[in-house]
């Protein structure tokens, strides 16, 4: 406890003593202000400077009179008094709720201070102000240097130069100057470290150098703190090792990595406090010295004010070195909103002259009013620049505006200077007499003798619309004399209300900067935002991410593959990056590529060549490796005359770096240890006493490639390539795109089922920061339950389920905050939900669904991290039902909670959980079937005609001249094969079945007809066919003397494009639809069979059938066959294409002729549908008609000049088919591509390949000859 005598308290008024003997102190007595004090204050002169590190506080003693809130102000010399801050605002204190309790507060940050400030914000209701108080702390001591700006502290080294790894410096400084150095120090290697004030703000400057691209390269700057210049104290530590630094200024720790490759500081001679020294190099002057003081100075372990005073280190450019800090002799006054300033000047005069100082953050304000005689002036901010409005009311109405200055709401002190005299007014900006603004005055003013300040108060016949000024004023002049502002304490000039007086609290909210993720911070004098704009982060202080954490997240919401943004860690410090997600297999492929393009030449005229490195950081091509179950990158070196690897036993010629920067020798298709490659392992390389065929070292050209596959040591970044400048040697490189699959930390299917409402899962609280994120996912049956908690000795947070809310509580100081979310869906449906909740410094969000949402802001304690005692608890509390059901990917500030691995080892919660289906289910289309898993769902899609994770991916063939496809449903008792694939689908067609519906669904594309699309045969004299000339659908069920037939007619359907054909039958009833158009409906004559009898086979492209077939199909369109691509084809639940292409040799399916996978009858058309009356196809009555329409369009063909033009189409459109033929024929083959890859071990036939699994172990030399090539 600090002993305070009796004589250190002064007070700003005093009401009453109860024990005059003890008036303050703890125990009897008390101090209470006067009704009419206007700024009450008590005052403590601690004797000298002293730590103090808590306070208490008493109501006055035997009676109704107590503090219940108030605010510390403290200061060295009992002016320029400092406000105590905490979580970024002036605090204020919780006091007493009576007079007799005693309520003790612990500092958040001790204070230094000589004399300290107690000032009453709010008091009991049943009395007034009173207060009894004791201070802890300690003493304090420290030796002190004041700077005139021409001084400079040298501390010289024990030898020339100095090779450090770790450096700790540490002092304090206060000053009134936003521009000066610090501390200075650098070496003739081109090593510096510097500390700087400019603008206020404190510039740490650090080089250790770099060797591969010169110093600047090495050039480090961090920039820390605000509003510098006001003063008061602030402390600094700068702590190095190696590369690593901490710079903590006023208790805010920044962390750093310098740039380049060096870990120690090369300093030469001396290091320099408070300027530059004498020895330093010309390009380091044009910089201010240091005005102002320092204490405490050390550097590694000298106490170098110490050595000062004891006239160890040189202060000859001292004109008169003293050992105290002077006082300051400016006098600031604070305004908030409802603040104002009343001074006096001279009335009646024909000269009016105005000037202040201020600062602040707000765009907006009035600075100054007064009234005129006749009219009044106001000074003002808008926008950021000074407004001056002059409205003379003499004679007639008259309104002068002008203005200057632009961004004067920065914070920082600005100067403003008005006069008016002699018809004419003239305003000044920041002291700047060339950009002053003088506008004409139409008469003499006359001044009314009374100003205002601060805007808060009654100004009545005026129309200003400005806002009450926030932030500081100083340096006020009227008529050119400096306002006596410490006689307003006395009552001797002028009054006021609500300021502070001797103090300027304005408080910086963009430092340290709470908008996370590069986020941009703009601020007023009450709040800052968060421009999140090109981070990839949202929120009220940019920390929740805008990305899914893997391909696999966007797999499962639907998405196909193509480029994304994935952010691994969510609100972690790996920033997003792009990726190609490739999501044609069950197990989605990550894939990272790097901007070296394919087959790169390494000649010898590039010796010096370099190709990019990969576009994204090592944590990010991390974030994917690491949590990958299998990586892969491709390897290729295309060489003449360029050898590879050399020998096992030799200096390698070539290698590539990877991961944590290790050089490897092995190749693609070897691995670890082995310096291979793939032909090596194989035993077929071109010369079989070397292990590469580049190493052959032939005139011809080889390559050798093939796949890198140990994952913990991808990527390649850069490859060194030695064999390159020999008289003709050619070498080219290529190096594919990184491509990982898997989640080995199973993040987004890791789940828990929670069987009983007493189980629960257990966690080490979760580190507290100043913002915190919570999502999972979850599904249930039950209405209630607790899904997460996590308790502190005064910090509580809470999510739980009740009923069709969610709630999330926490607490912030003394005070719970609680949101909760209605769903309009029931929550107990078994289906899965998601929960989002943050919790910032500004406000605290849950998100329901990605849907629906609440907001709530933060109190002024939410600047506090939250400080967790107990575990995390997941799927209950000790106090409420826990929750049933399934909880999955858990992530608490971007780190993955493993549900599963916790869950094996407590009783009442399962791993896994089962029900996807139900929530990801629609997902599947065109007809896929969802199928449980474990750790997911997949998509069955063996009845469709479609492939791919989502069964949308289109199964179709190009189709050679003479090119069929058949498919066989053979008869009961048919092949096993077979029998297994009719069991699977219940709507499919057993052999023998006679059908009464059907339908046929597929795409095509082609320029040639008359053709067979599609036969479906019987093993009677039942068919269907669909065959083109003009579109044709032909049913031959029996009961007709021929088929029946359904034209389209006016159609060329063989141009190229790709249309879609659907055709289904129930019954007598047959429905139609092409493309785009509408459906149109047919019936079946009455005489016609309505069973499609014992189908037999299907035949795709052209009909080879025995037994009696319909002469005219194989007449008119059976030859030369059906030329161009077919897709998506399938009757009723069997895909007799996709069987074709897919299925195995047990498969009842044959192939004739070339049929090459394509999907090309199944792109979207060229040409977008038209509507009916622009449709040259379109009819009046149908875009479909049955053969009795043909009549009518037979009687304009007699029309000659249709004929002619008819032929000239003809000779048109046959040139174009056989153009598109020709196109088709040259560019239908697809290129295979062909990488060797190593073998496992358990199939190796060598030593070698048996260990390529081992870490590499040899030491290689580097030859000058060697080219790199980035990746």
């Amino acid at each position: 406890m600090v002993n305070i005598p009796l004589c250190s308290f002064s007070l700003s008024s005093i009401f009453r003593c109860v024990y005059p003997t003890t008036p303050i102190k703890l125990g009897a007595g008390g101090w209470s202000p006067l009704d009419t004090d206007r700024y009450p204050w008590l005052q403590v002169n601690l004797g000298s400077r002293k730590q103090v590190v808590a306070i208490v506080t008493q109501g006055r003693y035997g009676s109704s009179d107590w503090t219940s809130k108030y605010r510390l102000l403290y200061s060295d010399t009992q002016k320029n008094w400092r406000p105590y801050l905490q979580d970024g605002n002036i605090w204020t204190f919780e006091g007493n709720v009576n007079s007799h309790g005693v309520v003790r507060h612990e500092l958040q940050h001790a204070i230094l201070a000589h004399y300290i400030r107690f000032i009453p914000v709010d008091w009991s209701r049943e009395g007034r102000i009173g207060l009894r108080l004791e201070l802890y702390g300690c003493s304090y001591w420290a030796d002190v240097i004041s700077f005139d700006g021409n001084g400079v502290i040298s501390y010289r080294f024990r030898s020339k130069k100095i090779k450090i790894v770790k450096d700790v410096i540490s002092l304090k400084f206060r000053t009134t100057a936003g521009d000066g150095v610090v501390l200075h120090g650098e070496g003739q290697q081109g090593d510096y470290i510097s500390l700087e004030l400019r603008r206020a703000r404190l510039q740490l400057s650090i080089n250790l150098g770099s060797n591969q691209y010169g110093s600047i390269q090495g050039h480090t700057s961090v920039t820390s703190g605000s509003l510098l210049d006001d003063d008061h104290w602030h402390s600094v530590v700068i702590e190095r090792y190696r590369r690593n630094v901490n710079f903590t200024l006023d208790h805010h720790t920044q962390h750093f990595r310098t740039n380049g490759e060096f870990d120690h500081l090369d300093l030469d001679y001396e290091i320099s406090f408070g300027g530059l020294p004498i020895s330093a190099k010309p390009s380091s002057g044009g910089r201010e010295n240091f005005v102002g003081c320092m204490e405490g100075i050390t550097y590694n372990g000298d106490n170098i004010t110490n050595l000062v005073r004891r006239k160890k280190v040189d202060t000859s450019s001292f004109r008169n070195l003293t050992f105290s800090c002077a006082e300051s002799n400016s006098f600031s006054v604070f305004f908030n909103s409802t603040s104002f300033l009343r001074l006096l000047g001279q009335s009646d005069s024909d000269t009016l002259s105005v000037s202040l100082s201020f600062r602040t953050w707000n765009p907006n304000g009035l600075l100054m009013f007064t009234a005129l005689a006749d009219g009044w002036v106001e000074v003002g901010l808008t926008e950021g620049k000074v407004t001056v409005y002059m409205n003379v009311t003499q004679k007639k109405n008259t309104r002068i505006d002008i203005s200057s200055g632009s961004g004067l709401n920065d914070g920082q002190w600005h100067s403003v200077h008005l006069n008016a005299l002699e018809n004419y007014a003239m305003l000044t900006v920041d002291g700047d007499e060339a950009s002053t603004v003088r506008t004409a005055i139409p008469i003499q003013i006359q001044t009314g003798g009374t100003y205002y300040f601060g805007g808060n108060f009654l100004h009545t016949n005026t129309r200003s619309l400005q806002r009450s000024f926030q932030g500081c004023m100083q340096m006020i002049h009227i008529d050119d004399h400096l306002a006596d502002l410490r006689a307003l304490e006395q009552d001797l000039a002028g009054s006021f209300e609500n300021i502070s007086l001797d103090m300027c609290a304005i408080i910086d909210r963009c430092v340290p900067n709470h908008c996370e993720h590069g986020g941009s911070c703009s601020q007023t004098w009450n709040t800052f935002s968060c421009n999140c704009t090109g981070t990839g982060y949202t929120g009220a202080t940019c920390h929740r991410s805008m990305y899914q954490q893997s391909c696999e997240e966007y797999k499962h919401q639907g998405k196909s593959s193509g480029n994304y943004w994935i952010d691994p860690d969510g609100s972690g410090f790996i920033s997003p990056f792009r990726v190609t997600c490739d999501m044609a297999e069950e197990r989605v492929w990550t894939v990272l590529k790097n901007n070296l393009s394919p087959q790169t030449s390494v000649t010898s005229t590039n010796q010096e060549g370099k190709a990019s490195p990969l576009s994204r950081v090592c944590f990010q091509v991390l974030s994917v490796t690491s949590s990958a179950e299998y990586c892969d990158q491709f390897v290729a070196y295309a060489c003449r005359m360029s050898r590879l690897l050399n020998t096992p036993d030799g200096v390698p010629f070539t290698w590539w770096v990877g991961r944590s920067n290790e050089r490897h020798s092995y190749w693609g298709g070897s691995g670890p240890g082995i310096q291979k490659c793939s032909c090596g392992i194989e035993h077929n390389c071109t010369n079989p006493k070397h292990y590469c065929n580049c190493d052959a070292d032939l005139r011809s050209w080889r390559e050798d490639a093939g796949l890198l596959v140990y994952k913990d040591h991808l990527p390649v970044s850069q490859v060194v390539v030695g064999d390159a400048s020999r008289a003709g040697s050619e070498a080219k490189l290529t190096i594919g795109p990184l491509r990982c699959q898997g989640d080995r930390e199973r993040s987004f299917w890791n789940a828990a089922s929670f069987t009983s409402p007493a189980s629960y899962l257990h966690f080490p609280s979760f580190r507290g920061e100043t913002s915190t994120d919570i999502s999972f996912y979850f599904k249930t049956s039950s209405t209630h339950g607790v899904f997460l908690e996590n308790l502190g000795t005064t910090d509580f947070l809470h999510i739980e389920l009740r009923g069709s809310r969610v709630f999330f509580s926490f607490d912030v100081g003394s005070e719970r905050v609680e949101l909760s979310v209605h769903s309009p869906v029931p929550l107990n449906d078994d289906q899965w939900h998601r929960v989002e909740a943050e919790k910032n410094i500004k406000e605290a969000v849950l998100l329901l669904d990605g849907k629906y949402k609440e907001v709530r802001s933060t109190p002024p304690q939410g600047h506090a991290k939250l400080e967790f005692y107990s575990e995390l608890y997941v799927g209950a509390s000790n106090r409420q039902r826990g929750f049933l059901g399934c909880m999955r990917a858990l992530r608490i500030n971007g780190v993955t909670f493993d549900l599963e691995e916790r869950a094996q080892v407590t009783p009442g919660v399962n791993p896994g959980c089962q029900g996807h289906c139900s929530s990801y289910g629609m997902h599947c289309r065109n007809g896929g079937k969802c199928v449980e898993k474990y750790n997911g769902y997949t998509c069955d899609c063996s009845l469709t005609a479609y492939d791919g994770p989502f069964c949308t991916d289109d199964v179709g063939g190009y189709f050679e001249t003479g090119t069929l496809v058949r498919y066989d449903f053979l008869p009961e008792g048919g092949t096993p094969a077979f029998q297994e694939m009719k069991s699977v689908s219940s709507v499919g067609v057993p052999g023998e079945a006679n059908l009464t519906q059907e339908e046929l669904v597929f795409s095509f594309s082609t320029s040639s007809a008359p053709s067979i699309l599609v036969y479906i045969s019987s093993r009677t004299q039942d068919y269907l066919a669909v065959v083109l000339r003009t579109l044709q659908v032909r049913y031959s069920l029996g009961g007709l003397t021929e088929p029946y037939t359904i034209d389209v007619d006016h159609r060329n359907l063989a141009n190229g494009q790709p249309h879609s054909v659907n055709i289904s039958r129930n019954f007598r009833e047959i429905r139609l639809q092409l493309d785009h158009y509408s459906v149109s409906t047919y019936s079946l004559p009455e005489a016609s069979d309505t069973h499609f009898n014992l189908v037999k086979s299907i035949f795709l492209g052209k009909v080879f059938e025995t037994g009696q077939i319909d002469p005219i199909l194989i007449a008119r369109y059976n030859t030369p066959g059906f030329v161009g691509c077919l897709s998506r084809v399938q009757w009723n639940s069997m895909a007799p294409l996709k069987a074709a292409l897919r299925s195995g040799p047990a498969a009842p399916v044959s192939t004739h002729g070339i049929l090459v996978p394509s999907n090309c009858g199944a792109s979207p058309m060229t040409i977008s549908p038209m509507a009916s009356a622009s449709d040259p196809w379109h009819d009046t009555e149908s875009p479909f008609d049955s053969r009795v329409s043909s009549a009518r369009s037979r009687k304009n063909i007699r029309d000659p000049s249709v004929w002619f033009a008819g032929i000239i189409s003809m000779v048109i459109f046959t040139a174009i088919c056989i153009m598109v033929f020709v196109v088709r024929h040259m560019f239908r083959h697809k290129g295979s591509y062909h990488t060797n890859e190593a073998k496992g071990a358990e199939s190796a036939d060598c030593a070698d390949a048996a260990i390529i699994v081992n870490d590499p172990a040899f030491t290689e030399t580097i030859d000058e000859s060697k080219k790199e090539w980035f990746i």
